[in-house]
């Protein structure tokens, strides 16, 4: 998708929308603006463009139900009330939906559930065929059940990587902010970016987190999505969510980012961008370089130490002896069998261990090279794939 004008005859588009754009400041679901947001979807669906929804809200949504002021801090009371207000969100959703004849479908992930291959396989498939029978998906992170070792994050992210999981044309992202701005909105002066095309447009740009009470995201991680967007080749938009018609109308509004990657697998992606790893492998100075510069697998002989708890599949970060991960991969081997295969040749594992210890400790197939610290200490992964 060359420029934003292209966006209103897309195939596929996701759209994500904040808590901050369709609750109350007490909490409440703000029925006005969440039905303007339908209808805008659904104007987008009858021109026949397939819409895949990511909606924050739910733990906004369950506040005023259980009595609570403001967002909670310990995990147990998210669950809860994310418990109560998801049922209302949706409901909200179905109803504003059915005025026009559109169905709407709810699906809730984790991080765990598309990290790994069949689940991944599973969330795909689901969506594809929600989409191909003119349904709405409603895509929320599974705040009832997920811990902090499963979460996305923020919704922002979640919301990018399902435009990749489903092929998107274009990923929208509406908040309570009308566009990126070189500087904080409400300081004289500031202007808006109508355009990113490259990382290098952002070099001067001044950014902060969340300023609402309902949210978790900000102006932080909407460019952290749409970085994982257009590196995979994804158009995003940003804008205000009273403008969501305009913006997938292809109009001047908000800010457009433009791609500036192609596309890589799926699942390399997720392991990426949404997998928490589970332990560490130390690598010496020959299997990084085998990694990086020659794309090749992880052997055991080139490991000097392993760490954390893990199971065979697992994702594990792989680090340099200076603690520095160099690459993200799925283990093939459980922490318990690790430690007996360090330093050992194929040959040697064969006759120490028996028949099932020739494999690699990771196929290069199940690999992301992972970039140096960014300045501030904030790690994010490119997808740059090592492949075959």
């Amino acid at each position: 998708m060359a420029d934003r004008s292209a966006l209103a005859g897309a195939g596929r588009v996701v759209v994500k929308v904040g808590s901050s754009s369709l609750t109350q400041p007490s909490g409440g679901i703000d029925d006005a603006r969440l039905i303007a947001l339908v209808n805008a979807l659904v104007e987008r669906v009858q021109a026949g463009t397939q819409v895949v929804l990511v909606s924050s809200g739910a733990i906004a949504a369950g506040l005023g139900p259980l009595g609570l002021a403001r967002r909670p801090r310990d995990l147990a009371t998210q669950q809860a009330a994310a418990s109560v207000g998801q049922g209302l969100l949706v409901a909200r959703y179905t109803s504003a939906a059915a005025a026009h004849g559109l169905t709407v479908g709810q699906v809730l992930l984790t991080a765990d559930d598309v990290v790994r291959r069949t689940q991944y396989r599973n969330a795909q498939r689901a969506l594809e065929r929600l989409l191909g029978m003119g349904v709405l998906p409603v895509v929320n992170e599974n705040d009832t059940v997920a811990t902090a070792e499963i979460r996305f994050g923020d919704n922002d992210r979640l919301a990018a990587l399902v435009a990749h999981l489903v092929h998107a044309d274009a990923l929208v992202l509406l908040s309570d902010v009308d566009a990126l701005y070189d500087g904080p909105p409400d300081r004289p002066g500031a202007r808006r970016v109508p355009v990113v095309s490259s990382p290098a447009d952002l070099d001067a740009v001044v950014v902060g987190g969340s300023s609402s009470g309902v949210g978790t995201g900000g102006m932080t991680t909407k460019l952290d999505a749409a970085a994982i967007a257009t590196g995979a080749g994804i158009a995003t938009v940003l804008a205000a969510a009273a403008q969501a018609g305009e913006a997938l109308d292809g109009q001047d509004v908000g800010t457009w980012f433009a791609p500036t990657g192609a596309r890589p697998r799926t699942r390399m992606l997720w392991l990426a961008h949404a997998a928490h790893p589970q332990g560490r492998l130390v690598l010496d100075a020959g299997a990084v370089a085998a990694l990086v510069r020659r794309g090749a697998s992880l052997l055991p002989a080139g490991v000097v130490a392993a760490e954390g708890s893990f199971e065979a599949g697992d994702p594990v970060d792989l680090c340099d002896q200076s603690g520095h991960a160099v690459a993200r991969g799925l283990v093939n081997y459980s922490s318990v069998e690790v430690p007996d295969l360090l330093g050992r040749s194929t040959r040697e594992r064969l006759d120490a261990l028996g028949p099932g210890y020739d494999r690699v400790l990771v196929h290069r197939d199940d690999l992301v090279l992972l970039p140096r610290r960014r300045q501030g200490g904030a790690e994010q992964p490119r997808t740059t794939i090592v492949r075959t």
